[in-house]
């Protein structure tokens, strides 16, 4: 809390009463005399000085008839003493703030002693100052920093790890998970594929760079591919109907036999249609039969 003193100017009195008019102690005659009236009792400067003046807090010395007197709850200083206990600035004609230690400081420097602390540079942040304050802690604008490239973050945002501060790129730098594609982090969305991460523009097709979240896709060596480019560009041909293997839609086995591939559905007799998956057969030339359609041949 700040105030202001309280001057309390001598006013003093010279006698010109022709009866008798005595000092309270002395007994001195007043008259043609300055005298101060101190509690109703008439009292010589002399006397005043030596055993009626108030004790200067600061410099512990009477404060006499003649000083000029500035007192607050019950405490008194000579004019000239009344001063910031931490920079000497003569607070006589100036607002000052009176410490529970009996301390007078002038408002700046009773803002340093009690004001908050900059959790940077731990010095005193004043009022008025720039500053940032997060989580009951504040900061000096230009010491509230990135913890990993050290500049200030001022209005751009900010995320925390642990007690450490990060501007949102060095977050995402150091630790964000990275595109298994590009290697660049993921900052938000993303999909996963094969326990690995992936920016959801980055998951498209090895071929037409089709984007594959959300639809069927497969992959071969490592590529992801949509469904009409496996078809057309990867898929093994089916020996029997000539069409791709793709392993979607009806019939998902395949039948593999010395570099040739068929569909199960297309694996069977050439004269009986028998099916001979998991069977036994007999291939001749670009057809395959079972043993009892082959004896006929």
């Amino acid at each position: 809390m700040f105030y202001r003193h309280l001057k309390c100017p001598r006013h003093y009195l010279t006698s010109t009463m022709t009866d008798r008019f005595d000092c309270y102690y002395c007994r001195d005659n007043l008259h043609g005399k300055k005298y101060v009236k101190k509690d109703d009792k008439h009292v010589c400067t002399k006397c005043f000085d030596k055993l009626c003046a108030n004790t200067c807090a600061e410099c512990r010395r009477p404060i006499g008839a003649d000083a000029k007197e500035l007192h607050h709850k019950n405490r008194y200083w000579h004019e000239d003493c009344f001063r910031c206990a931490k920079c000497y600035k003569p607070l006589a004609s100036e607002p000052f703030s009176a410490r529970d230690d009996g301390k007078i400081m002038c408002g700046k420097c009773s803002s340093r002693e009690d004001g908050n602390r900059c959790q940077g540079c731990y010095k005193v942040v004043m009022p008025g100052s720039q500053n940032v304050e997060y989580k009951n802690k504040v900061w000096h604008e230009e010491c509230f920093t990135c913890f990993e490239c050290k500049q200030p973050i001022r209005t751009q945002s900010f995320l925390t790890k642990g007690d450490d501060i990060y501007c949102a790129p060095c977050h995402d730098k150091k630790f964000a998970k990275k595109c298994f594609h590009c290697k660049q982090p993921i900052t938000s969305g993303g999909i996963s594929y094969q326990d690995q991460p992936w920016h959801s523009e980055c998951f498209v097709c090895s071929t037409c760079s089709k984007p594959l979240a959300g639809t069927r896709f497969t992959s071969h060596d490592n590529h992801v591919y949509c469904v009409d480019c496996y078809k057309t560009d990867v898929a093994k041909k089916c020996h029997g109907c000539k069409n791709p293997i793709t392993g979607f839609g009806h019939g998902t086995n395949v039948v593999n036999y010395e570099g040739y591939a068929w569909h199960e559905y297309c694996f069977n007799c050439k004269k009986c249609c028998l099916s001979l998956a998991n069977k036994r057969f007999v291939i001749n030339g670009d057809h395959i039969y079972c043993p009892d359609c082959a004896k006929k041949l």
